[in-house]
C-alpha cells in the first residue's frame, strides 16, 4: 500500500528502486540523494522526488542540472543521522496568498504576496500567491515546511481593514466542516486545504493565519481591486508578516500565541 512517506525536503537517502523499475532507475540503486519533494499523482500514490549526488546521467547525454528522479516511499531509506546535513538551523517558512482578485478584497492575500515578493526574502522562506488553487498549496504543506503563514481576507466583524494574527486550531480539522472553526473561508476553502494537506501525511507543525476584515467580497459578476480601507492595510500586513519571519526563524519552538487583533 503506497502511504504517505515522512521524508521532508533537504533529507539525506539512500535509494533502493525495486526489481519492477526501469533499467536506469535501476542504475542508482546504493546511490545518495536529496529530497527536493514529496509529491501525490492524480490516483493518490506518494512519491520522492530526490536529486541524486553526482547524476550519472549527465555523462551521457544533456541533461539540466538538479534533474529529479521519482521513487516510491518503500523505494527510499533515510541516510544515517551522521549524513544527514549539519548545522542547517533555519527554518522553513511557506507564506501563501489566498484569495481571488476577482472578487473585491477577497484579493488582500494576492496583493501581499505581490509586495513581498519585491522585498529581500531571508534563505529557508517560500513566498508564493496560490491564488485559488487549493491542491497546488496542500501539496505544498505535503512538502512540510516547520511553519506556514497563510495570508487571506478573513470576515470577522471588525472594522474593514483591520488586520490579525490567528492560530487555527488544527486539532479539530477532522471535525465535520459545517462546525465553525477558527476563520471563514470563500472561495479556496483554507480549511479544506488544510484538511487535504493532513490526509496527504502533512504534519501541519504550526501554522498562522495573517487575516484581513474585508470591506466587500465583490458582486457576483466580479469586482477588481481593493477597498481603501483594505488598501490601506497591506503595507501593515507585510510588516507583521517579516516580522513574524524573523521571529520564527531564531526561536527553538513555535509558541502559538493567543489570537489576536492589531
Amino acid at each position: 500500500m503506497n502511504v504517505a512517506p515522512q521524508f521532508r525536503k533537504g533529507d539525506r537517502v539512500r535509494l533502493h528502486p525495486s526489481a519492477r523499475s526501469d533499467v536506469f532507475d535501476l542504475a542508482l540503486t546504493g546511490r545518495t540523494a536529496t529530497v527536493s519533494s514529496v509529491e501525490r499523482d492524480i490516483e493518490g500514490r506518494f512519491y520522492v522526488a530526490v536529486v541524486v549526488d553526482d547524476d550519472p546521467g549527465i555523462s551521457v547525454g544533456p541533461r539540466r542540472p538538479g534533474h529529479r528522479f521519482f521513487f516510491a516511499p518503500e523505494e527510499v531509506d533515510l541516510a544515517p543521522a551522521e549524513e544527514q546535513p549539519i548545522g542547517s538551523e533555519t527554518r522553513t517558512i511557506l507564506v501563501a496568498g489566498i484569495g481571488n482578485i476577482f472578487l473585491g478584497d477577497d484579493g488582500f492575500g494576492v496583493e501581499v504576496i505581490r509586495r513581498l515578493v519585491d522585498r529581500p526574502i531571508p534563505d529557508g522562506v517560500q513566498v508564493a500567491d496560490y491564488g485559488i488553487r487549493g491542491f497546488d498549496l496542500a501539496y505544498a504543506l505535503a512538502n512540510d515546511p516547520d511553519h506556514t503563514i497563510l495570508v487571506d481576507a478573513c470576515p470577522r466583524g471588525e472594522e474593514p481593514g483591520s488586520v490579525s494574527l490567528i492560530e487555527p486550531a488544527l486539532d479539530r480539522l477532522d471535525e465535520d466542516e459545517s462546525h465553525p472553526l477558527v476563520f471563514d473561508a470563500h472561495t479556496m476553502n483554507p480549511l479544506s486545504v488544510l484538511r487535504l494537506a493532513r490526509s496527504m501525511g502533512a504534519p501541519l507543525r504550526h501554522v498562522l493565519l495573517v487575516g484581513c476584515e474585508p470591506a466587500t467580497l465583490g458582486p457576483d459578476e466580479g469586482q477588481l481591486g481593493l477597498s481603501p480601507a483594505v488598501e490601506a492595510a497591506v503595507d501593515q500586513a507585510v510588516t507583521m508578516i517579516e516580522s513574524l519571519v524573523a521571529r520564527l526563524q531564531t526561536v527553538e519552538e513555535p509558541s502559538p500565541s493567543t489570537p489576536q487583533s492589531h
